[in-house]
């Protein structure tokens, strides 16, 4: 099957494929350049959770397409056994862990790009699951969708997350050294004091 007539099947997925990350880099770029988004909600914190449930909505949304596109193709029998469904499930479980311990570690705005924000923390956070892999949130939410694509026997699936897997690695390309800039530029301002 070619990535064209996947979309065909469900015109959704060329905006929920993952590469609203990038987007969401886009806009949280602008917000710091600008204070745009801070202005139009009377401030930092009520903007960042207005983003935050605006990434939430549309993650839900490209969770949903995937789960329709998955069930809307053909199982792949060479995933129907036992041993898959139970990689997907541990899969799940893994991911599922990294991104709620994570969410945790970093609380909302944190998680939802607060430091473009100016909402800034008071140091990295370096415990569970920042110790054991970089990025916890992304790649546990990509183990979740092979989890659902292997779980499921589902070609299509595996194809999918493999274009969240891609779209997570050029958001870190695009968040993990501007948020470094970001948080140098403040030790430097705190060593001038």
């Amino acid at each position: 099957m070619s990535a064209e007539s996947l979309f065909d099947a469900n015109p959704a997925l060329d905006c929920c494929g993952g590469l609203n990350n990038v987007d969401y880099s886009q806009v949280a770029r602008w917000e710091h350049r600008t204070r745009g988004l801070t202005r139009l909600f009377g401030g930092p914190y009520v903007a960042c959770y207005a983003l935050a449930v605006l990434i939430l909505l549309l993650n839900v949304y490209r969770s949903h397409s995937i789960t329709v596109a998955m069930k809307a193709h053909p199982r792949w029998e060479l995933l129907e056994n036992a041993h898959m469904f139970y990689t997907g499930a541990a899969l799940m479980a893994l991911g599922s862990v990294f991104v709620i311990s994570s969410f945790m570690a970093l609380g909302v705005t944190g998680t939802f790009l607060g430091d473009y924000f100016g909402i800034l923390m008071d140091q990295k956070v370096t415990g569970f699951p920042f110790n054991v892999i970089e990025n916890p949130m992304y790649w546990g939410s990509t183990a979740n969708y092979l989890g659902l694509a292997l779980m499921n026997a589902s070609p299509v699936g595996v194809i999918l997350t493999a274009v969240v897997y891609l779209s997570y690695k050029v958001a870190v390309a695009y968040e993990g050294p501007f948020t470094e800039e970001i948080y140098r530029r403040r030790s430097q301002r705190c060593k001038h004091k």
